[in-house]
């Protein structure tokens, strides 16, 4: 087989796709307090993103051995191979600790519960490669706590610059609390920056249940983020393609059935085919949603008269036998026909096939909970947990506790269960209003 220079080319660019991949799928990092799923799960997540660019490049550069038997034989090679040799790497590394070698000398300042719990695992976890050397305190409200625990106290705060000059230290973990001890801390992280040693600290310092932390760089400074979502790229963009294709192909299926409901809503009553209404979006962004029409076109004017029927709990308006739906609209909303025209909304990236549904600006005025309000950090979805577990038959707050299950529980795989799961849901009709 001839190698051109194009085939060079190709080559160093997908070295370079690899390499982008890896590190952004955290392979370059050290492993030392990572287990052993996590490592498998990252290689997985990296070698599949991998034979991903490989369709691309095999595509745009017309590449004819980028076959699917090649692709799967690749993706299976070069899975086994790095998961063969990461763990290899890693029972070596765990060897080698277990007799002394490649270790870390962590010290922790403070002694409260959290403090005792991070020192019981990182002595009893010694394939990680730590060694304990105990705790810095002047007896600070948490020093009853090492009562019983078998661990020492080696200096008072004081004495700790000192210690630092005479002893082997690698990391140094700060357990204060952030608000009353924050000038101890900021001189401790001053010290371990002269000494060049590494300083830990819980990122739960506001007690911050959901809250998740990253590094980040700005300009050439450093800040510490913090979300609640996830925050890899790569599921996000694999989502928005799911998204994409499956509204598309679901438009071209659905033709047939969006003409006949178009001419039913027509024929049915007077007033447009589509109902707009602003709903919020994600992060409380506005946006015009398209539904079929099922009510009489004054029907919003009409609300305020029979907000007193209100069947639903909390700030959402709910009515079995609504009067101002029409007999036509009443077999859309039955069929769940009349949320078809949300495929559009999902095309503009307003909207997800799944996701916290978009409600009313008039239903969030209503809004008396701040927990609530997270559902509004993604973006609302065509169909969520909700959809598939009662639909409008649930309470308000039983549909809050959804959204933000689903939220913290995000996974593309819970997306595609989601999605199969809400199929039988809209044929049986259950809880359709």
């Amino acid at each position: 087989m001839r190698t051109k220079v194009s085939n060079l080319g190709i080559f160093v660019l997908a070295l370079f796709i690899f390499h982008l991949v890896f590190r952004v799928c955290g392979l370059y990092r050290s492993r030392r307090l990572s287990n052993r799923r996590a490592e498998l799960l990252d290689i997985l997540r990296s070698t599949s993103l991998c034979t991903a660019s490989f369709v691309v490049l095999g595509w745009f550069f017309s590449i004819k051995m980028m076959t699917i038997p090649f692709l799967a034989l690749f993706w299976s090679l070069s899975t086994l191979i790095l998961c063969t040799a990461r763990m290899t790497i890693r029972s070596i590394a765990i060897h080698l600790r277990l007799h002394g070698k490649n270790l870390r000398h962590m010290l922790v300042l403070g002694t409260n519960p959290r403090a005792v719990e991070f020192a019981h695992r990182i002595s009893t976890r010694v394939d990680r490669g730590y060694r304990f050397l105990g705790f810095v305190d002047d007896h600070w409200p948490g020093f009853p706590n090492l009562t019983g625990t078998g661990f020492k106290v080696v200096c008072d705060y004081e004495g700790l610059a000192e210690y630092l000059r005479r002893n082997v230290v690698d990391e140094v973990a700060v357990y204060l609390p952030f608000g009353s001890f924050y000038r101890h801390s900021s001189e401790v992280a001053l010290l371990c920056e002269q000494h060049g040693i590494t300083m830990r600290f819980n990122s739960d310092i506001f007690g911050s249940k959901n809250t998740r932390w990253r590094a980040e760089e700005f300009d050439g400074d450093q800040y510490v983020a913090t979300y609640t979502l996830h925050s890899e790229l790569w599921p996000y963009t694999i989502k928005r393609l799911l998204d994409i294709t499956v509204a598309a192909c679901a438009l071209l299926v659905f033709a047939p059935i969006l003409l006949v409901a178009a001419i039913g809503i027509k024929l049915s009553s007077p007033g447009p085919v589509f109902f707009l209404q602003e709903r919020l979006g994600i992060s409380k962004r506005r946006f015009k949603i398209y539904k079929f029409r099922t009510m009489v076109p004054n029907a919003e004017k009409l609300m305020a008269a029979l907000e007193k029927d209100n069947e639903a709990t909390g700030p959402v308006f709910k009515m079995k036998n609504d009067p101002r739906i029409t007999r036509f609209g009443r077999a859309l909303r039955k069929s769940s026909i009349d949320e078809l025209p949300q495929l559009f909304n999902v095309l503009k990236g307003d909207m997800s096939l799944v996701g916290p549904r978009p409600l009313p600006v008039r239903d969030y005025e209503g809004f008396n909970e701040d927990w609530q309000r997270r559902r509004f950090s993604v973006k609302p979805g065509i169909t969520c947990l909700w959809q598939v577990n009662g639909r409008s038959g649930i309470s308000f707050d039983q549909w809050m506790l959804l959204d933000l299950q689903y939220m913290d529980e995000w996974s593309l795989w819970l997306d595609l269960k989601i999605l199969a799961k809400t199929v039988p849901a809209v044929i049986r009709g259950e809880g359709a209003a």
